[in-house]
């Protein structure tokens, strides 16, 4: 007989031989011998699984390193030395069983990176960006990058892109710390590797839409941490093929128990008192009928695309009676992103949910409008907004609610770490999103106190204090400094200045694109009705019009067309025939934006989306006080403006007086607000008084030679009372008609820049400058042709002339 210890037997003998044997010896046991040996079997085997469970207790303890109120504890378990001493006998061991690195990675210690890390002054060379996409299928941390490459800029529809010059390098990035907010210290710091690309300028000229893919975060996933003597805080997890819903309805309730009327009273809408009017409806996800909203029920709001489906889904004036009874919603004629989110909601354990193309009856005009009108109030109160960011239409189905409709996670083993190629974080990978492109979707997040994104590879929750992603473990009670914080989409009011979030929505949105052109007014009402009642404006119809914001006229009159955009009317609303007017960015088709004086400096137009970095429009003095408007009724009323002096008189180093620009002031005459012709001022005619002069203007030497496609350029003013003529400020016009030789122009308001008109023949001092715009006239009525700046003491030179102007 083989013995059964015999370890050059084969297993199928061992077996046997080990069957044949126990059955022999209970064979010839009595009864009572063979229940007591069974007894003794139990007894090993049940001390064997609880030594086994002990053991598995402690590793598990060991890798996550969590204390038991959820956030992390202050010290690593390892020291330092045996640290560095384990890592490296463990990266000694996996050199010599990982040949799947290039000659570049494998020279690099991954175990000692993610110890210390790479400061950014000292970071690495890796390769050109070619050769490692050559080498992806070879190296698994090459792999890692291209993975990264070909997933955000989508190499595989530009097949024949020049990737040449193109040179990256790597350093580390701290993640932050949960559970305290100071900086932890070396030895307890969680990185993660930050690939950098040089030499993508040229690139982002030829494919502007490369701008938006950032750079790669590689992270160390959760296993690993252990090894390092870190808790697993700010690692990353494994991502089901579904949504996590436990993880979901802990994220909620970490706001809610943690951040109070910061996300309760999102700006001062919740906690006002406001209710939702009581022509609102929502779904009943359980009875699946269309209803009345309750009064002070808890709802969800769905922001997502339409995408031209079609209409059979829509609630309208003939199934609106159906869809009221229980039952009525018929689900199976639902697309796809719609079920799941009333899915969702129901798994959720709520009842309701706001969709327009159910809840809105889409062929009642008025019904539209009434609800349209109250965006503000509809997003501003839900409990939770699902925002269906990895769609393309509504057929699509929303990304994590069913298997198998979302991109898996990618993680490669290297030296024996678990890596892995994180995808774009949430601000960047909505900005690569379909989603982000269309104008609604802007004030459907930014009004929402609670934000649930799915995108097509995992699920993000952002409030106002908190950012969370299936991917890393952020979670904590605490205040936090984790890096999704500094990830985060939206954040609305932007400042404790009414202008400058008016003027983020205003930038977002048109250039955003609409369905309906006509509906921008609409598009953007939501954000106005929350500005005007956050900041005290007054009644939003009054504060707002055409969508400009009245109460900073000063301010919002300074737009400019984005360079590329061609100038061209807006197609008015359903039943209306007055063109708006044309000092309102809402007229024209087209992305706009406010851009600081910065803009007039730059000579090549291409580069003009620079400047969006640099702030707004600064006004020291406004010059025009006051203003009036021919309302829709036809009556002409005094607007409330806000008045702004910010003026700084400085002692200059000469005695040398120089003159300043005084503005006409004073209320006008019923008889000044009247044109002498055969019809009444139209609705949206803005009245004031100012003065006007007219200049020569050439186009900024160096512009004509500029191969971009752009339809607004840069002319420089010139004065004629010298000669040869002084270049005395700049303006910017449109090129899609020919440009004049010379224009008039109006002054708005006073503010300062350097660089922009002949500096030796007017000498620079402090608000020198006047905010003008240019326009034509036809009938005694002007219209908006451009903007610019001007030199103070020019404009007094040219002996401009006080005017009654009407602008429309």
């Amino acid at each position: 007989m083989i013995s059964p210890f015999n370890i050059n037997s084969t297993t199928q003998s061992r077996n046997h031989e080990v069957t044949v044997l126990s059955t022999g010896i209970l064979e010839t046991l009595s009864p009572v011998s063979a229940h007591g040996l069974g007894l003794i079997i139990i007894g090993i085997v049940a001390l064997g699984v609880f030594v086994l469970w002990l053991l598995v207790v402690r590793t598990c303890k060991l890798k996550a390193n969590i204390a038991s109120d959820g956030t992390s504890e202050s010290t690593p378990l390892l020291n330092p030395d045996q640290i560095r001493t384990d890592l490296q006998r463990d990266r000694t061991a996996t050199l010599d069983n990982d040949p799947l690195l290039c000659s570049i990675c494998a020279n690099l210690d991954f175990h000692k990176i993610f110890l210390d890390g790479i400061p950014e002054a000292e970071d690495i060379p890796l390769d050109s960006l070619p050769s490692i996409l050559e080498k992806s299928y070879q190296c698994s941390f090459c792999r890692l990058i291209s993975f990264h490459v070909r997933r955000t800029w989508t190499l595989d529809k530009f097949p024949f892109i020049d990737l040449s010059g193109i040179e990256c390098r790597m350093f580390s990035k701290h993640c932050g710390c949960l559970g305290v907010p100071s900086y932890p210290p070396s030895t307890f710091r969680c990185y993660r590797l930050y690939i950098t690309m040089e030499g993508l300028e040229d690139l982002w000229k030829r494919y502007p839409a490369f701008r938006v893919a950032g750079a790669l975060n590689i992270h160390l996933m959760q296993e690993d941490a252990f090894k390092f003597g870190r808790p697993t805080d700010l690692h990353c997890r494994r991502v089901k093929n579904t949504v996590d819903l436990n993880r979901v309805k802990k994220w909620i309730k970490l706001c809610q128990e943690n951040h109070g009327d910061a996300c309760e009273s999102l700006w001062r809408i919740s906690g006002s008192g406001k209710k939702l009017p009581g022509f609102v409806r929502v779904v009943d996800v359980v009875s699946m009928a269309v209803i009345p909203a309750p009064p002070g029920c808890r709802y969800v709001a769905l922001s997502y695309i339409w995408g031209g489906v079609g209409t059979e889904y829509w609630t309208t004036k003939d199934n609106i009676t159906e869809r009221r009874l229980p039952g009525g919603l018929n689900g199976a004629n639902l697309p796809e992103t719609i079920t799941d989110s009333i899915l969702f909601v129901r798994q959720l354990g709520e009842r309701y949910i706001w969709i327009d193309a159910l809840c809105i009856i889409q062929d009642d005009l008025q019904d539209k409008v009434t609800q349209i009108h109250d965006m503000d109030l509809v997003y501003g109160l839900s409990y939770l907004t699902i925002i269906a960011a990895g769609s393309m239409t509504a057929r699509d189905p929303l990304p994590g609610c069913r298997p198998q409709t979302r991109t898996q996670q990618h993680v490669e083993v290297v030296q024996g770490l678990h890596l892995y190629a994180a995808p774009p974080r949430l601000k960047e990978g909505l900005a690569l999103s379909a989603w982000n492109t269309r104008c609604w979707t802007y004030q459907e997040s930014a009004l929402s106190r609670r934000r649930l994104y799915f995108t097509g590879h995992q699920v993000h929750f952002e409030c106002r204090l908190d950012v969370f992603a299936e991917d890393i473990i952020a979670e904590s009670k605490c205040d936090s400094t984790n890096f999704l914080r500094y990830t985060r989409a939206e954040y609305f009011p932007q400042s404790l200045d009414p202008f400058t979030s008016y003027m983020t929505a205003v930038k977002q949105c048109t250039q955003r694109n609409l369905t309906v052109e006509s509906d921008i007014v609409y598009a953007v009402t939501g954000v106005t009705n929350a500005l005007a009642g956050a900041f005290k404006l007054g009644d939003p119809s009054r504060a707002f019009h055409y969508g400009m914001m009245l109460a900073d006229l000063h301010h919002a009159l300074l737009w400019q067309h984005n360079p590329h955009t061609p100038r061209a009317r807006r197609s008015l609303p359903e039943g209306e025939s007055s063109l708006w007017p044309s000092w309102a960015w809402a007229a024209w088709l087209g992305a706009v934006d406010y851009m600081t004086e910065h803009r007039y400096l730059k000579t090549v137009p291409v580069d003009a989306w620079l400047v969006d970095y640099f702030g707004h429009p600064s006004v020291a003095e406004m010059l025009v006080d006051p203003w009036y408007i021919v309302d829709h009724s036809g009556d002409t009323v005094q607007l409330d403006v806000r008045r702004v002096s910010r003026r700084v008189v400085l002692v200059r180093e000469t005695d040398e007086e120089r003159p300043t620009y005084s503005p006409p002031r004073g209320i006008l005459d019923p008889t000044e607000m009247t044109l002498d012709i055969h019809r009444p001022l139209e609705p949206g005619t803005l009245i004031f008084r100012t003065t006007s002069s007219r200049f020569d203007i050439v186009r900024r030497c160096g512009e004509e030679s500029s191969t971009a496609c752009i339809h607004h350029g840069l002319f420089d003013i010139l004065s004629t009372a010298s000669s040869p003529p002084i270049w005395v400020g700049t303006v910017i016009l449109p090129l899609d008609i020919s440009p004049p030789t010379s224009v008039e122009l109006i002054v708005l308001s006073r503010t300062s820049m350097m660089g922009v008109y002949d500096e030796q023949s007017f000498v620079y001092y402090h608000e020198c400058l006047l905010h003008v715009m240019a326009v034509s006239q036809n009938d005694g009525l002007r219209e908006r042709l451009g903007l610019g700046v001007i030199h103070e003491a020019a404009w007094i030179a040219s002996g401009a002339e006080e005017k009654v102007v009407f602008l429309r």
